[in-house]
């Protein structure tokens, strides 16, 4: 059995190993339009790797993929988290788990989880080819020919993780196939915030809850003050939640930034009324709530329209209103997004309609494959989306082992 697996990303070089691994007679190809392998996995994390998650305190798949939840649900039956960390420690890399429920090489450094990757697929006898940009799949002789800027291929079969695509075009050398492609946005990025003083609080972390007004939008977490608006997990979070509707608002959309996430509006203004109780005669400015740095609490008593000089008794009932709904729902506008450090994650792509759900083999095309990100399937951050790329390319690699099999049984 021939293969071509076009794309050495995560999924890509993971189903190669495990391909060759389990059916050594194959001959496996990767083909990489850049210049090295596994580029992305390299930077991803900060360059420390969150290659998995514990996935402890998610409540449901869609919690952590908001596309292709079922899909994922499924194939965790095959091959999950756990799994995943049983292979890398099998490969000789030690894992830690954060308290975060993140999971990272103990080295941290994302190096070590390319190595790993390079040496199995060297070891394998897998071969990469970089530099080689695919133009066209098409059909020959009850299998594929694969069209390179370079060279033409051919193959038994064809793996596409070719990963996220900001543009539809970056998946045109798809065109011809008849498949449904779901048009990719970016996922993923931070919020830009034109509110100087807001800035001024740059490096600034605490738990918040932040969503979209008027639509269901929602998140919650470390939200972080960034030097030219808001990021954190509780955006990134939201960013991937509401993808497809913040690119339909030109990225210009209202956000709601609730300050004090685990107590509402009520809540809140029995708090500052029992604060203002017990210290009467301070400065309101100097008796800030626990869960607030004493910087924020100024920023928001300005927000709210609060004199710095005044004393706690003298809140009154109109001041501790404004303050409650500015700590409950502090309004901004999103002026568009920034992109998560050096990744970038979209929505969108191959739909998920085409493949069968078990194999991700495309159904109107025997023995074409689909894994990664190339799908409709992406994550929050925290090291789902790695672990998607995991799961996929090892399914798929199961199936073409189990083709191979059938193929050697046939009469």
């Amino acid at each position: 059995m021939k293969v071509l697996v076009i794309g050495a990303g995560a999924a890509g070089c993971f189903c190669a190993v495990h391909l060759k691994r389990t059916v050594p007679s194959a001959t496996v190809t990767v083909l990489e339009a850049g210049r090295t392998a596994l580029a992305k996995v390299a930077i991803t994390g900060g360059g420390r790797c969150n290659l998995t998650n514990s996935f402890e305190g998610i409540r449901s798949m869609q919690e952590a993929y908001p596309r292709g939840f079922r899909v994922i649900e499924r194939l965790f039956r095959q091959f999950g988290p756990e799994e995943t960390m049983r292979w890398f420690e099998g490969e000789g890399v030690a894992l830690v788990l954060q308290e975060d429920h993140c999971v990272f090489p103990a080295s941290q450094d994302a190096m070590e989880i390319v190595r790993t990757l390079t040496r199995g697929m060297r070891e394998a006898g897998v071969e990469v080819r970089t530099g080689c940009r695919v133009r066209q799949i098409g059909h020959a002789d009850g299998g594929y020919t694969v069209l390179t800027d370079k060279e033409a291929f051919t193959a038994d079969a064809v793996v596409v993780t070719t990963g996220g695509s900001p543009r539809r075009d970056g998946i045109g050398f798809l065109e011809g196939l008849s498949l449904d492609i779901v048009d990719p946005v970016p996922s993923l990025f931070t919020f830009t915030i034109q509110d100087p003083a807001l800035r001024a609080l740059m490096g600034l972390v605490v738990p918040a809850a932040v969503s979209l007004p008027g639509t269901k939008f929602r998140a919650g977490g470390p939200l972080l003050v960034t030097d030219w608006g808001l990021s954190g997990p509780a955006v990134l979070k939201l960013s991937s939640y509401a993808a497809r509707y913040l690119a339909e608002q030109g990225y210009r959309t209202p956000l709601s930034v609730q300050w004090i996430p685990e107590r509402n509006e009520m809540e809140i203004k029995e708090m500052i009324s029992a604060i203002c109780r017990d210290n009467p005669r301070k400065l309101l400015s100097s008796v800030h709530p626990a869960e607030l740095p004493s910087r924020l609490w100024a920023y928001l008593l300005e927000r709210a329209g609060i004199r710095s000089d005044l004393r706690c008794a003298e809140l009154g009932a109109k001041g501790l209103n404004r303050l409650a709904a500015t700590l409950s729902a502090d309004g901004y506008d999103i002026a568009g997004k920034s992109r998560f450090r050096e990744e970038f994650v979209t929505c969108g792509g191959v739909a998920l309609g085409n493949v069968d759900p078990a194999t991700l083999e495309a159904k109107k095309h025997p023995g074409l494959y689909f894994a990664g990100e190339v799908l409709d399937i992406d994550a929050i951050t925290g090291g789902f989306n790695l672990q998607a790329a995991w799961t996929t390319g090892y399914a798929v690699a199961r199936a073409l082992a189990m083709r191979s099999k059938e193929d050697i049984l046939q009469p």
